[in-house]
């Protein structure tokens, strides 16, 4: 039985749109993960997951440890759930009620780092905490700045770049008794979230291939110069790097005592451009084909998931089961419908499936209040997205 035919005699009896998760791809890509990491433990991303089930089975596996979060609100819940006692919310908040409501809970905030960058940081949560303790991490810009840093390469996140000046900000952040700095952080999106083989622009390729060496590089010497510099002044528990495209890369640095990751574990389709790993995909959507407007079209209900980020083709859902799909280029991926030209599309009927991978990973569970988990031929369990828990914390 092939792919296709395996998901649709799974799902027969789920109306679409749905979406399901292949536990064995599951598997497979967490294993990878965790063989890249090469012993170094691995904080499961969960705005990549965005389920509360799954984040509880990987974290069962071994080579797992800790939750990354995305804001303070998610991880307040993630705490209280049990799902993890470490998590790092992998973003400032300005949100006074949530840290009022950390600072309140003490198993929470035993549990809960929060990140920051700036003083004024460090003064909306004193004063939010009340000078209750709160224990907070260092972001600090992980880009690449060639040309004498007249280039910049990489996502813009904290202002703190050089040893010197996470050094004076660490002294300010130990100046201050209520909070407690628990590590550093810092995310390399050029590397991790960038990948190196470009369908059909292999000189691209090349250029980002080359980039990347160098500002591994870069980064290694200075992340370990950074760490160096704060650890003289406190005992860190913990440094965090990377992402699911720079794994064995950052782990492979000394001053690194934890990757993070999460993509990975699904396997959206824009992570298929790597050449130093490769996944497979988990994750997918099923839409039916309502319309057949005229030969060589099929038309889907709905669709229009587009992914966050720079707003090109490559945010695209990618049709992935039957092959041979594409976009009527005056149309894409539409809110109520989605017209997709090919050969394959002659043998589509009404009611038929057409299988999707979303660009990113757990966006998809924005969109959906459940996954079906498939493993072999049928669905073994079917559980609640954060959506499907009536979370919706971005």
């Amino acid at each position: 039985m092939n792919l296709r035919d395996r998901y649709d005699a799974a799902t027969a009896g789920i109306e679409a749109p749905f979406a399901v998760v292949d536990l064995a791809a599951f598997r497979a890509n967490a294993a990878s993960l965790v063989r890249r990491a090469a012993g170094k433990p691995i904080r499961v991303a969960s705005k990549s997951v965005r389920c509360r089930p799954l984040l509880e089975d990987v974290l069962a596996m071994d080579g797992f440890a800790g939750v990354m979060a995305f804001t303070l609100p998610e991880a307040l819940w993630l705490a209280r759930k049990g799902v993890s006692d470490d998590i790092l919310v992998a973003y400032p908040t300005t949100d006074r009620t949530a840290v009022a409501a950390l600072a309140d809970d003490p198993a929470a905030a035993r549990a809960i780092t929060l990140m920051v960058d700036c003083p004024e940081h460090l003064d909306l949560i004193e004063s939010a905490a009340g000078g209750r303790t709160i224990r907070v991490c260092i972001d600090i810009d992980a880009s690449y700045r060639p040309l004498a840093g007249r280039v910049r390469i990489g996502a813009l996140r904290s202002p703190l770049r050089t040893p010197a000046q996470v050094r004076a900000f660490a002294e300010t952040v130990l100046k201050r008794p209520s909070l407690h700095l628990a590590g550093l952080m810092a995310y390399e999106s050029q590397i991790a979230g960038v990948g190196d083989v470009p369908p059909g622009r292999p000189a691209r390729g090349r250029v980002i291939r080359a980039m990347q060496q160098r500002s591994r590089l870069e980064l290694a010497r200075r992340r370990a110069a950074i760490v160096r510099a704060v650890g003289e002044l406190t005992e860190l528990e913990f440094v965090n790097g990377g992402g699911t495209g720079s794994v064995e890369k950052t782990a492979a640095e000394r001053a690194i005592t934890e990757v993070a990751a999460g993509s990975g574990l699904y396997q959206p389709h824009l992570f298929d451009q790597y050449s130093n790993f490769s996944g497979r995909p988990a994750a997918l959507f099923a839409l039916p084909v309502v319309r057949r407007p005229e030969p060589g079209v099929a038309t889907c209900l709905g669709g229009g998931y587009l992914a966050s980020g720079p707003a090109d083709a490559v945010r695209l859902p990618q049709p992935y089961l039957p092959t041979g799909l594409s976009y009527d280029p005056n149309e894409g991926a539409g809110e109520v419908q989605t017209p997709l030209l090919g050969r394959s599309a002659d043998l589509l009927e009404i009611g038929d499936r057409v299988w999707f991978r979303h660009t990113k990973a757990g966006e998809l569970c924005e969109r959906f209040d459940a996954l079906h988990l498939i493993d072999g031929d049928r669905v073994v369990r079917t559980v609640p997205t954060y959506r499907g828990e009536g979370q919706t914390f971005l």
